[in-house]
Formats: C-alpha cells, structure tokens, sequence
C-alpha cells in the first residue's frame, strides 16, 4: 500500500472550484479507497515564507493537506492524472501497512 499527502492552501482555485473539492472528486473518480483532507493551524513552503491564519488580523491562507492511501499502481496513477492538471503544491508519498 502506498499513501500519498499533497499540501496545498486551504482557498486555492482550480478552474472555478477549490482545488481541494477537485483533489477529493478525483480520488472518487479513481475509486481511491479513502482520503481526509485536514487544515492546518501554520505552514510554510518552497518560498519559507510562514503563513499562519490563526494569528489575529492575519489574511494569511490556511494550509491544508489531503492525505489517501490504495495499492501503489493506483495512488502513482492517480498522482500522474492530478499533476497533468496542476503542478503546485507539495506531493509525498510513503509505504504503508493496512491493518483492517
């Protein structure tokens, strides 16, 4: 099994959607057999530069992560159709066990 994290900011766009709303339609699309997506409090990327939106008069975005785990054919072929389309953000992914 491998998991899969993208890291992008929580108001992003992707067309006229959010990019996290297009993120999880494209996790169903492929059958990934699940995902959560979690916002986070502070974050920072390639630039270093720290947003932090809970600070008080903070216009900063929030970040937020999509975190989804299925066999590894399926989450590299997902992840290859998800960077065909948008080639922000942070992409990982880590070998996993699936204890049901």
């Amino acid at each position: 099994m491998l998991q899969a994290q993208i890291f992008i900011d929580k108001d992003e766009l992707h067309g006229n959607q959010l990019l996290s709303e297009f993120i999880m339609k494209l996790l169903i699309k492929n059958k990934i057999i699940g995902a959560t997506a979690f916002t986070g409090e502070a974050g920072f990327g390639k630039n270093q530069i720290m947003k932090n939106p809970s600070r008080l008069f903070s216009f900063d975005d929030s970040p937020m992560v999509i975190v989804f785990v299925d066999k590894e054919e399926k989450v590299l072929s997902t992840l290859k159709e998800f960077r065909s389309s948008y080639s922000g953000g942070f992409v990982t992914t880590n070998k996993v066990e699936l204890f049901e």
